[in-house]
């Protein structure tokens, strides 16, 4: 058997720059691992600001881990340990090296089994932005069915697919976007999709039961004016901070909350069954070979994108 494979790796800590193809040493899988042949890879804005990315681990101060490799959103298909042969799919834990590479070693315990109804690069798109979006509406937001959901960056990774969970579990969904996305998000079953150039959300939504904050800064703000007293403002940027005059008493007033996307199989399989019934699909913004992964982190930066950016593997 082959001992290396192609990967992209960064020897030290920085941006796309940073990041070279080479060939690297290939995987051993240890106790509890499996040995999954990359097909596809999707990479997250800011991931290679990540403390977990370059070190040992989610925090600052932890020791170095060089030379690293990042995207931990992959699917492929394990060729050592359990299931081999299976079509599998996963978020890889932060502080491992990621799948930007032919192979990598994965807890077995996060992957599970890729939807037969998508390829290999809408089935990598979907692991974190899907598990962002799921957890954020369901476990941190509560029971969608009969709620007004308001989704900002409603065409973006994870805000496209947060648009589609929140619509099939029964919310009224109004989505924030591009004028030239908003056709697109309506699409994904919006009920309204607002163009946040041409005039504040806030002076065209009341009463909305969660807001799903994927854009932070003066947005997150903003958004505590079109929150009922029971709503809830979920961020995947920063902490929620009410605005003056001081938060109400303990349970008054609407409450804000931020989260980090962990890796979760019982999640996967749940979107998996939105897949299979027809209520979720993928948007891929573009698709762009491993060689190409410093290019694609780059275009990462570009604000304007529907969907995922992923990178073909194998």
């Amino acid at each position: 058997m082959d001992t290396t494979m192609h990967a992209v790796r960064g020897h030290r800590r920085g941006g796309p720059e940073v990041l070279a193809y080479e060939t690297a040493p290939r995987p051993v899988p240890g106790e509890g691992e499996v040995l999954v042949q990359v097909r596809a890879a999707s990479i997250t804005a800011g991931e290679l600001a990540w403390d977990a990315t370059w070190t040992d681990s989610l925090a600052p101060g932890g020791k170095p881990r060089l030379p690293a490799t990042p995207a931990k959103e992959l699917a492929g298909v394990v060729v050592e340990g359990p299931g081999t042969g299976d079509e599998v799919f996963g978020l890889i834990p932060f502080t491992r090296d990621g799948a930007a590479a032919e192979f990598t070693a994965v807890p077995a315990e996060v992957l599970a089994p890729k939807p037969a109804g998508l390829g290999f690069e809408e089935s990598a798109a979907l692991t974190l932005a899907g598990l962002t979006a799921w957890q954020g509406l369901v476990r941190h937001g509560g029971p969608a069915e009969g709620r007004r959901v308001l989704v900002h960056g409603a065409a973006g990774g994870v805000g496209s697919l947060a648009v589609q969970i929140a619509a099939a579990l029964g919310a009224e969904v109004i989505g924030t976007a591009g004028a030239d996305h908003l056709d697109f998000v309506r699409g994904l079953g919006a009920a309204r999709a607002l163009d946040y150039r041409a005039e504040p959300f806030e002076d065209q939504v009341r009463d909305v039961d969660l807001v799903f904050d994927t854009a932070g800064g003066d947005v997150q703000q903003r958004s505590w004016q079109v929150l009922r007293d029971s709503g809830v403002l979920v961020s995947i940027v920063s902490p929620p901070e009410p605005p003056e005059p001081p938060e109400p008493p303990a349970g008054e007033g609407p409450r804000g909350t931020f989260f980090v996307v962990e890796p979760d199989r019982a999640g996967l399989v749940e979107l998996t069954r939105l897949v299979d019934a027809g209520r979720l699909t993928v948007p891929v913004d573009q698709v762009i070979p491993l060689s190409g992964t410093s290019a694609a982190y780059a275009a990462l930066e570009q604000r304007s994108r529907r969907g995922k950016i992923v990178l073909s593997v194998s």
